[in-house]
């Protein structure tokens, strides 16, 4: 026989459990990323690229 607060956290987690799959839910169609393209003819001369973020 298992001890009584194995059995109360096995319930707990059971009732937790249902009360997650009772919740309703919503499906959203998303679209599949579409592959990058990388083109050959960009500019040599430049360097990498530089982003600034600002955080306020």
């Amino acid at each position: 026989m298992l001890p009584p607060f194995i059995i109360e956290e096995i319930r707990k987690r059971e009732a937790d459990r249902k009360r997650r799959d009772e919740q309703p839910r919503l499906e959203l169609p998303l679209d599949r990323p579409r592959p990058a393209i990388v083109s050959d003819d960009r500019d040599k001369d430049q360097g990498p690229g530089m982003l600034i973020i600002e955080v306020l």
